[in-house]
């Protein structure tokens, strides 16, 4: 049987070069779909083939996509600042419905997307976030999660059409290394390891291994069933626990000061002006304080049943990503 050929859009992302490099350790051929004048440095020295396209751009993507078997689909917008519903309607809706239509004319046989769990409907707090909860936009919080459950609805539909299967999975918040672009979390250990965080919020949210969230999306493109989606998490984890991982990581002195919930998200309203006025990625937003403050029970027993995924401790990750900032010289403590 021949070798299935790999493509990833968002190949740069932090999921998107973790499962390239996945990939690659299993003996697949990849195609890394990359934004025109892209930073390349999180694939650089990979042995992959390197195609420009935008998905906002039918035709670019469609011939990037040609002689591809399975499309890994995490290309798209991710952002915690308010008002963005144009932007994420042109890049994270349409620009989906053009990987399925190019998938489509270029005989592409399997989708992967990478959703969200944020797109799914919360439950009430104390009841598990499963699959058996709708994508439903107009319940999420946050625009991010508006486009992402969009997609999703779309994609369910496109399912139940012959030619393609579309296998949908939602992640939590990964963390982990290879984080070349910085995440939120990631600039939050950067900060802590700088000795820049005084004080926390009080909430909990699930955070996963970015390389275990790739695994999952692999076991999702052999595995999966279509018009499926499956829920990717780790272990879910108090901030006030978080911090303390990383005193003890770190050496520096925990958080003496928790910031009350309310004037937290005051803040952070105020914060996504500031951010957006000096055009820098935010670290925290009244959306991200709701976030944490919501329920973050989350389930992915189905996950682990059908496809076989599994997750590991969520202080190696953060101990790994740690280690991975201070060799790459991304904190001011290089590892010794």
């Amino acid at each position: 049987m021949a070798a299935k050929k790999y493509a990833v859009t968002g190949a740069t992302g932090h999921i998107g070069n973790v499962l390239i490099r996945l990939l690659l350790e299993r003996g697949n051929a990849v195609r890394a779909i990359v934004l025109p004048n892209d930073n390349l440095k999180p694939i650089e020295g990979l042995n992959i083939e390197v195609v420009e396209a935008d998905i906002t751009d039918k035709a670019g993507i469609t011939q990037a996509l040609k002689g591809v078997d399975v499309v890994f689909h995490l290309a798209g917008i991710i952002t915690i600042m308010p008002n963005m519903k144009a932007v994420l309607e042109k890049v994270n809706i349409e620009g989906t419905r053009n990987v399925v239509a190019a998938c489509r004319a270029t005989g592409v046989r399997r989708l992967v997307y990478t959703s969200s769990t944020d797109a799914i409907a919360p439950p009430p707090q104390g009841v598990p976030i499963d699959e058996s909860l709708p994508f439903k936009p107009e319940s999420v919080m946050g625009d991010y999660a508006w486009s992402k459950a969009r997609s999703s609805l779309m994609l369910l539909d496109e399912s139940k059409k012959k030619g393609l299967d579309i296998i949908i999975c939602c992640p939590t918040a990964v963390t982990g290394p290879y984080d070349f672009n910085v995440s939120n979390v990631g600039q939050l250990i950067i900060d802590y390891d700088n000795g820049r965080v005084k004080t926390y919020v009080k909430g909990a949210y699930d955070f996963l291994d970015v390389r275990d969230a790739a695994n999952g999306l692999i076991l999702a493109a052999e595995k999966g069933k279509n018009g499926q989606h499956y829920i990717l998490s780790g272990a879910q984890v108090q901030v006030v626990d978080f911090m303390k991982e990383l005193a003890r990581q770190t050496g520096q002195p925990p958080p003496r000061f928790m910031i009350p919930t309310l004037l937290a998200r005051t803040a952070g309203a105020l914060a996504s002006v500031y951010y957006r006025l000096i055009n820098k990625k935010p670290v925290f937003t009244a959306y991200s304080i709701e976030v944490l403050a919501g329920n973050s029970l989350i389930s992915s027993a189905q996950a682990r049943k059908e496809l076989g995924f599994t997750s590991r401790p969520w202080q190696e990750s953060a101990h790994d990503q740690l280690e991975w900032f201070r060799k790459q010289g991304m904190t001011g403590r290089k590892k010794g």
